[in-house]
């Protein structure tokens, strides 16, 4: 591969990420007693701040990368949604796919002492995209068509990602050639059919092709059916500590993880298929797209909440690799 001319043309490359978008809300804190009402900690909350989650954040490693990116999404009408897209702008996102929705922005909130999650509670509601929605969102695709490098899709299971949405992407732009990837969810496995790529984490390949991963005879087992069964191209486990193996025509290779320090796993997934999509279509193949994805996601895996590995932090990561 040649890293330079790979690295140098992922400032020419644009990804369309259609998806959940959600903001990430963490409240940071430092616990020294426990509450005298119930046998729980008492947070003494230091600092309070949000962050991109979901296929924002996506976009947003795709930014931070070098690349340009556009979301395809819906936020809701209240002042969550204004912050989500607030920080997207901020972040050089092209917003012009956000739609504005009845139903509330997806809000994570994490609370974090010492270095270490206390408690999640989300707010959301997971209604699939209705019919006037859909029209909207057809349009925008349609009316883009040949804009895209490729179209990353950011599954969260929040209700933005349908089956009438993903037989119009693979009918409209894989059918003609465009780059599909997916960060896929445990229940809509049948939907990914034809894409170009899943990569899905051990416990969603294990759930979406029903086979226990418990060793290398099971991965490759698991793999191989899931491959036949969605009929994509491509599939890349990824495997946490033990690093992402990927499934094409030509076999199964392992890549070991490139992590030296492991802080949080937060919003790795979305490093992955951004780092690795954007590396493809820049002129990596695959094998070379698994390396770099798995050098971005070892980066930010080593930084505290939802982080994106930066253009020079890949790239003085691959030169020490």
């Amino acid at each position: 591969m040649d890293l330079k001319r790979v690295l140098n043309n992922f400032k020419k490359k644009r990804i369309l990420v259609v998806g959940d978008i959600i903001l990430d809300h963490y409240i940071w804190g430092l616990v020294d007693r426990i509450s005298p009402e119930a046998p729980v900690p008492v947070v003494d909350v230091k600092e309070e701040n949000y962050n991109l989650g979901g296929a924002a954040n996506v976009a947003a490693n795709i930014v931070s990368l070098g690349g340009r990116a556009t979301v395809l999404g819906i936020r809701g009408n209240d002042i969550h949604g204004e912050v989500l897209e607030d920080l997207m702008r901020e972040r050089g996102i092209d917003t012009s796919g956000i739609f504005t929705g009845s139903r509330p922005t997806t809000v994570k909130t994490r609370v974090i002492a010492h270095n270490q999650q206390v408690v999640r509670f989300d707010r959301e509601e997971r209604r699939s995209v209705d019919g006037s929605r859909f029209k909207k969102i057809s349009d925008f695709l349609l009316s883009s068509r040949d804009k895209w490098d490729a179209i990353i899709v950011s599954d969260y299971k929040k209700g933005m990602v349908t089956r009438r949405i993903m037989r119009l992407l693979v009918s409209e732009f894989k059918s003609r050639g465009a780059y599909l990837a997916v960060d896929p969810k445990v229940g809509n496995f049948p939907m990914y059919r034809d894409v170009s790529i899943i990569t899905p984490n051990l416990k969603e390949a294990s759930q979406g092709s029903g086979i226990e991963i418990k060793d290398e005879q099971s991965l490759i087992k698991a793999g191989t059916v899931l491959l036949r069964r969605l009929r994509c191209d491509s599939i890349l486990i990824t495997r946490g500590e033990q690093g992402m193996s990927l499934f094409d025509g030509e076999g199964v290779t392992h890549i070991p993880t490139a992590a030296r320090s492991v802080y949080d796993v937060t919003g790795a997934g979305d490093t992955v298929i951004a780092a690795f999509t954007l590396a493809h279509v820049a002129g990596a193949g695959l094998r070379d797209a698994a390396m770099v994805a798995n050098h971005a996601a070892g980066i930010v895996v080593g930084k505290i909440g939802t982080a994106c590995a930066t253009k020079e932090e890949l790239k003085e990561a691959l030169k020490n690799a």
